[in-house]
């Protein structure tokens, strides 16, 4: 069973409809005793940093999913891939600190922010020059556009976390992997096909 980290996350149903329509056995809750027996944890996101750890701390989830998260198959979408590290200028915002680095808005330019839109989603190439993907994109193709909603980015620290990049006035991190935890910027859920596919993936780790 994944758990549905219910953290007040604009998209959360649209998360489990997804997960719903792929048949893969998920459950909301904000319940640490759930969390804890969950085989997998989704985080999603839609929405403010700050409100978002404000919401995990008063469920008493921080230092359930602090603890969980290293332990088990874990997904993180867009806000859910910010949190993970230590710290967000959203808000001044201390986040879980699972991940070192961290989230900062889109410099000014002249691009649009909020970054909204299809964007492709580009994986490296290996010594022999081809792309391979991650275990999570498997069947998807460097370059094959995801659906982006968001005005801040990621900085790792550790630069080989980063296992897939997107440009929008910048290079940054559209895929994030640490062992078990991956996260994407991207949303899988307003993804269409290829999305699916991407939670699909997941679920095959358990």
């Amino acid at each position: 069973m994944i758990a549905l980290i219910d953290y007040a996350a604009g998209n959360l149903r649209s998360v489990k409809r997804a997960l719903d329509f792929l048949e893969i056995e998920n459950q909301i809750t904000r319940n640490p005793k759930e969390v804890s027996k969950a085989d997998a944890i989704i985080i999603p996101g839609v929405g403010n940093a700050k409100a978002a750890m404000r919401s995990l701390a008063e469920n008493n989830l921080v230092e359930v999913l602090q603890r969980e998260i290293p332990r088990k198959p874990f997904l993180g979408i867009c806000l859910g891939l910010q949190i993970l590290f230590e710290k967000s200028s959203e808000d001044d915002t201390t986040c879980l600190g699972i991940l070192s680095g961290l989230v900062e808005k889109f410099p000014a330019s002249e691009i649009k922010i909020p970054h909204i839109g299809w964007n492709p989603v580009d994986f490296p190439s290996t010594s022999s020059g081809q792309a391979v993907p991650p275990k999570i994109l498997d069947g998807i193709k460097s370059g094959i556009p995801f659906y982006f909603v968001h005005s801040y980015v990621a900085t790792p620290k550790n630069s080989a976390i980063v296992k897939a990049t997107t440009t929008h006035g910048m290079t940054f991190p559209a895929l994030i992997q640490q062992g078990n935890v991956w996260a994407t910027q991207f949303h899988p859920e307003k993804s269409g096909q290829v999305g699916l596919q991407v939670l699909k993936n997941f679920a095959d780790l358990l």
